[in-house]
């Protein structure tokens, strides 16, 4: 077969340093456009973005030779050094050192969507750190509480 082709999509999850409330809501509608056009830069595509204060969730279709460590590694730099840059004040703008990456199958695309675009209403009731072992445990993710968070 002469064409290499792939359906690969993920849901990345990753909060601000120490969980700080710094994805206001003037940064917000500007931030996940920025994420998407980096997404784009790297080859992969951003199908939905959405968030809280202190943590994002991306819904992305993975381009074909790129890892999934590389395109955090390059959203996480590129739109960490585009909020300094645009927003002067917030130099104290920071991303975690982890994240979480979840795979999700084509047909489960719209319940990963609905997800997302809920985060205001589920955060109501249910915190950062208790959704993320959620989801860990629902895919099936070993983790050591001492190195989740930092």
């Amino acid at each position: 077969m002469p064409q290499s082709l792939a359906s690969v999509y993920l849901h990345v999850v990753f909060s601000t340093k120490h969980r700080a409330p710094a994805i206001t809501p003037d940064l917000r509608p500007r931030l996940y456009p920025y994420l998407a056009g980096t997404a784009l830069g790297s080859g992969t595509k951003l199908l939905d973005a959405g968030g809280v204060a202190d943590h994002v969730h991306l819904l992305v279709s993975l381009g074909r030779e790129l890892t999934i460590a590389d395109l955090v590694k390059t959203l996480k730099a590129g739109s960490s050094r585009w909020v300094h840059d645009t927003f002067p004040g917030r130099r104290d703008f920071a991303w975690q050192a982890g994240y979480g990456a979840f795979s999700v199958g084509f047909p489960e695309l719209g319940a990963v969507r609905a997800y997302i675009d809920s985060q205001e209403d589920h955060h109501r009731a249910t915190p950062f750190q208790g959704e993320f072992r959620a989801l860990l445990t629902r895919h099936g993710v070993a983790w050591d509480e001492r190195y989740v968070w930092d």
